[in-house]
């Protein structure tokens, strides 16, 4: 099979592509380019270009970089934008994925006469026995990325290999130091790929859209302090709310430019509003069983999915409904559903 491996310059994925070309497939290693603005983290920056090609040079495959910086700006960076000035908090790294890394990569991959893409995500792709396919969480409990890849379908999940989703990380650096590759031992990247370390997050929304002071309110509308920037608050947030010390950020009203603040067990909801969701197989029944994991790393909770009766308003498509209280989920933020170690599919969390 012709498999085109996603390299980031990071190890995972040159384990990926070391794994491909063991299983027989025959290998071509590509890196994206994604951002053309200043990076020094993350998987845009020019030491990871590098790595990459050095990887493939070391494995005897061939090495290209596709530049999807267009669709970068589009899909990702612009809104990421347009959330934060509507009082949301969006996950990038989830829209690079749905609609770069498993979108325009993968159509690019197929139109090359590629038959399937490899990633570094430690997911694991099952196909089961009625001949659908399954996304399952990573063998390693501590790096599962499966809730960021939650949005994959049936179509994609048929072209999709992910070598390393049933090894460990230990295992993953341990293969790449027996192949003598020169990321063995390099740092995971944790951080927004395209907001540099030295300016951060604030001033990169500075240059790009109008940052204003907001009140810090309680529920009686009583002001309590005040942010530089309201649009930099995240529901859940606790630090940086002024007089307002001890409080969670429950709301965040960037019209009205306010934050409404309030105690830990106002923070806690049993039901999370949702927009469109994504099924990799189907939507479940709202009878079943299910899990809820609201953060990448965060700790599952029983659940069920409540689809909303016809045309909601505010685009709300559904709710998740917690069989206990759950922290507040930032709008913007991905809501995933599990049954057992499948991905059923998710949803980005909306405004109450």
């Amino acid at each position: 099979m012709k498999v085109l491996v996603a390299m980031s310059g990071g190890v995972d994925s040159s384990v990926a592509a070391a794994l491909a070309l063991a299983g027989g497939h025959s290998v071509v290693g590509a890196t994206m380019k994604l951002w053309g603005g200043p990076a020094d983290r993350g998987c845009c920056s020019v030491s990871d270009v590098d790595d990459a090609r050095r990887v493939a040079q070391q494995l005897g495959i061939a090495h290209h970089v596709f530049n999807f910086s267009a669709d970068f700006e589009r899909h990702v960076v612009e809104p990421y934008v347009a959330d934060h000035a509507a009082g949301a908090t969006p996950n990038p790294c989830i829209e690079c994925n749905r609609h770069v890394k498993f979108d325009s990569f993968l159509r690019r991959a197929l139109r090359l006469g590629f038959d399937a893409v490899a990633t570094g995500h430690h997911a694991r792709v099952v196909r089961d026995p009625d001949g659908s396919w399954s996304l399952r969480r990573g063998a390693d409990a501590a790096k599962d990325q499966s809730y960021v890849l939650h949005m994959l379908g049936q179509e994609q999940l048929a072209r999709v290999l992910l070598p390393v989703g049933e090894m460990t990380k230990a295992e993953v650096r341990a293969e790449a130091a027996r192949l003598g590759l020169r990321t063995a031992a390099k740092a995971d990247s944790q951080d927004v790929c395209f907001i540099s370390s030295a300016a951060g997050r604030a001033a990169f929304l500075a240059e790009r859209m109008a940052l204003h002071p907001g009140r810090v309110v309680d529920r009686a509308g009583r002001t309590l302090g005040e942010v530089e920037a309201v649009e930099l608050v995240t529901v859940g947030q606790r630090r940086g709310l002024g007089a307002a010390a001890g409080r969670y950020a429950v709301e965040v009203d960037v019209a009205r430019r306010t934050v409404t603040a309030g105690t830990a067990d106002e923070l806690m909801v049993s039901s999370v509003p949702v927009g469109p969701p994504a099924w990799v197989a189907g939507a479940p029944d709202p009878a079943e069983d299910l899990e809820v994991q609201t953060s990448a790393h965060g700790t599952p909770v029983p659940a069920r999915w409540h689809p909303a009766p016809g045309s909601a308003p505010g685009g709300v498509a559904g709710r998740v409904l917690t069989a206990s209280p759950i922290r507040r989920v930032a709008p913007g933020q991905s809501v995933v559903l599990y049954r057992g170690d499948r991905v059923v599919g998710g949803a980005v969390a909306a405004p109450a």
